[in-house]
């Protein structure tokens, strides 16, 4: 995931000279995952290059630059610190198009490594994706691949507007095995898959059948794809996996389409239950789908607790948990 992201952002930087990287420790260092490793040195400390440790200034310097005409992609260390940055997010990024009637557009990437898995504890393993998702004007992504995180940054990168980058950490450094509650050493050879060299992108908005089935259909995104694909064969049952990778814009059809075979749907992420972006989800799936629904929609997610260091691996939803959802919903 990280060679892809990497990759990313040098075949961006070799096509268009006005996308420029920066962010804490992002140049000479590489960024603290390596993500940006060898950029610098390959194209000059005026393209990519380090910022104080402010993330409002970050992202109130990648809005004026973009407004100038460039295209920024800056990355937040953690998606934990972006809060000092959310105003400059939500008050002026994500407005720039509307109330500039058009005249100017905010063709910024924010890439944050987001949710657990390291033993970062409370301020490194946060999943604040629906803080974004909520906020009119802004784009959210989350890949669960390196094929996808390559193909839509550089679509990311390429885009008008402002788009939030959320890349799961515990798929920085694969193979990953979602059978697994916990980690795993040496990591299993669960294969995430192949990135071709050069340019591609993947549209924003599509989601992906990850597992056809025809019993329940599962909603995921994320490191919570993988660990929905072990459930569903860890339970045997014929469960259809559907990977959002953008969750705004969202793919409603390909949800609709889903759960109108299936009739039955649950929904996965690692954020917190209360206000997740999986409510969203049940809601419009509620809307969509009342008529072909066998069963209540289920959520399977993290604890409405602050983020529990000690019992990480017990806070992600894991194949166990999913899987006796999976059983609940069919069964029902």
């Amino acid at each position: 995931m990280i060679e892809a992201v990497r990759s990313a952002m040098d075949v961006s930087m070799a096509k268009d000279d006005n996308v420029v990287v920066f962010g804490e420790d992002v140049g000479y260092f590489g960024g603290v995952f390596r993500s940006t490793q060898g950029l610098q040195a390959k194209y000059g400390r005026t393209r990519c290059f380090d910022t104080p440790i402010s993330e409002s200034g970050i992202v109130g310097t990648a809005i004026g630059m973009a407004a100038y005409g460039l295209k920024p992609c800056v990355e937040i260390q953690f998606a934990d610190y972006m809060y000092p940055a959310y105003d400059q997010l939500t008050q002026e990024a994500a407005r720039i198009r509307y109330r500039s009637n058009g005249d100017f557009t905010c063709p910024i990437v924010v890439r944050m490594p987001t949710g657990g898995g390291i033993f970062g504890g409370q301020t490194h393993s946060q999943s604040p994706e629906a803080l974004f998702t909520h906020v009119c004007g802004l784009k959210v992504i989350v890949p669960s691949n390196p094929y996808d995180a390559k193909g839509l940054l550089i679509a990311a990168i390429e885009d008008p507007d402002p788009v939030m980058f959320l890349e799961p950490k515990r798929l920085y450094n694969g193979p990953f095995d979602g059978h697994h509650e916990r980690p795993v050493t040496p990591w299993s050879k669960h294969d995430l898959g192949e990135v071709p060299d050069g340019h591609y992108t993947i549209p924003i908005g599509k989601a992906e059948v990850r597992r056809a089935g025809s019993a329940v259909t599962v909603v995921a995104y994320g490191t919570m794809v993988h660990v929905a694909l072990a459930a569903a064969e860890d339970a045997g049952i014929d469960a259809e996996v559907i990977d959002l990778r953008s969750l705004l814009p969202l793919d409603l059809d390909a949800i609709v389409k889903s759960v109108s075979k299936t009739g039955r749907c649950v929904v996965v992420h690692e954020a917190t239950l209360t206000s997740g972006f999986g409510a969203e989800v049940t809601a419009l799936v509620q809307e969509h789908c009342f008529y072909h629904l066998e069963a209540p929609v289920v959520r399977v997610a993290g604890w409405d607790t602050p983020y529990p260091h000690a019992q990480e691996w017990d806070y992600f939803p894991g194949p166990g948990r999913v899987g006796r959802a999976l059983a609940e919903v069919v069964e029902a």
